[in-house]
């Protein structure tokens, strides 16, 4: 299964994408989307045609993406609601499935730790992505939201396996 992980954010657009086979997890590609400065609806727009060439051009079968967290500004965290919307519609148009995940289940999934540091998930991920060298902090967090999906994808398989065998 290929997954794209996808770190929603206005001015830098975190994406990363994996390939599972079983345990086996491959690094295919990351990058970062980056919209530019000014008028709000072009960056959204922006945001939207690179992310939908993103995924055009690597044609991944699920995706995952950050939950947003509440913080003190309120109109930053409707903005950043907005790019999280976009990140959410764009593989949602290419008839993917979109999981989402909260930041402490993404970082305990690939470190161990729910308050894991940024730097503790980007080498986590590099450890779990031999040859991986993500682009930035945005691209290394969409990557670990990837391998997450991955794991919990893994553990809903092998349950329902479980409660086939069990009929």
């Amino acid at each position: 299964m290929r997954i794209i992980g996808i770190d929603p954010g206005l001015r830098c657009l975190g994406w990363g994408v994996i390939d599972v086979d079983g345990s086996r997890l491959r690094h295919v590609a990351n990058g970062q989307i980056l919209s530019g400065a000014g008028d709000l609806a072009l960056r959204l727009l922006a945001l939207y045609e690179q992310l939908s060439a993103v995924i055009a051009r690597h044609a991944p079968q699920a995706a995952a993406v950050e939950q947003t967290f509440v913080n003190k500004d309120g109109a930053g965290t409707l903005k950043l609601g907005q790019a999280r919307g976009i990140a959410m519609l764009v593989p949602a148009k290419a008839g993917l499935s979109v999981a989402e995940y909260a930041p402490n289940a993404v970082k305990k999934a690939v470190v161990g730790v729910g308050h894991a540091e940024k730097q503790q998930v980007e080498h986590m991920v590099r450890l779990q992505l031999p040859g991986c060298d993500p682009v930035g902090p945005d691209a290394a967090d969409a990557l670990a939201i990837a391998i997450c999906h991955a794991f919990y994808a893994q553990s809903a398989g092998r349950l329902a396996q479980a409660i086939g065998a069990a009929s």
